[in-house]
């Protein structure tokens, strides 16, 4: 299990400093985050003592029952599934950034819990660019309005946009909605608003990392290829084809 984990995170590593050179990045601007549902804590730390620091859960469960071996390790945890408002005080005892925020009502209850807590939170802005109504994320065009409602809630720090392209096995496919989300991001550069700069990508899966690494992703979330598919009862999840 060690080997096969060390082995998939070295070929992880070269498929992404591969990307970058072929599209003139430095690799340095690109981080790894670990798509870890249904991953075991204990191999989740394999990859962590092989020096990987950004963890991304989908499921408050997960992160609950995982913080006894991970709670101490030098990591952040991200909480990349799509969130609800009745589960934000659980997940803020163990998230360190969420990269699912697509609605005001959650900024509002997020900022709520924040302020009794008396702390801000990293955000990316999730968003659909793909159309598909099987998954979550705001509409392109209610991006630039969202942001500038959500920069009203001083707790919340925009770091950057999430989104889950459309995968397929054709690349022309897949690369209109890794595409669109940089767009959407210079459109934001744009208005020039106060306190927005440097925001980041959020985009690439095991199945389509290259070609979001050219769009200018600067974080690809990454299971299968490291930890392959599990299973989950009588099915096999992936990252590239559930939330």
């Amino acid at each position: 299990m060690k080997d096969d984990i060390l082995f998939n995170l070295k070929q992880v590593h070269n498929r992404i400093e591969n990307a970058c050179k072929l599209s003139g990045r430095d690799a340095s601007d690109v981080k790894l985050l670990l798509a870890t549902k249904t991953v075991s804590a204990e191999k989740i730390q394999i990859a962590i003592e092989a020096g990987e620091t950004l963890i991304g859960e989908n499921k408050m469960q997960e992160l609950r029952d995982k913080d006894s071996i991970l709670r101490h390790l030098n990591i952040e945890r991200h909480f990349i599934g799509h969130l609800q408002t009745n589960k934000i005080k659980d997940v803020l005892k163990y998230a360190t950034c969420i990269q699912s925020l697509d609605r005001l009502n959650l900024a509002h209850e997020l900022d709520r819990q924040l302020q009794k807590e008396g702390r801000n939170l990293d955000v990316f802005v999730q968003v659909n660019t793909s159309f598909e109504e099987s998954k979550f994320g705001l509409p392109p065009t209610e991006v630039l309005s969202f942001i500038k409602e959500i920069k009203k809630y001083n707790t919340l720090k925009i770091k950057g946009l999430m989104t889950i392209g459309l995968l397929d096995v054709e690349k022309e496919k897949m690369l209109p909605s890794l595409r669109l989300l940089r767009e959407i991001r210079d459109q934001i550069y744009e208005e020039k608003m106060e306190g927005i700069t440097n925001l980041k990508l959020s985009m690439g899966m095991s199945q389509d990392l290259e070609l979001a690494i050219d769009e200018g992703s600067n974080m690809v979330r990454i299971g299968t290829a490291i930890f392959g598919n599990r299973f989950l009862g009588k099915e096999i999840w992936n990252e590239n084809i559930a939330e």
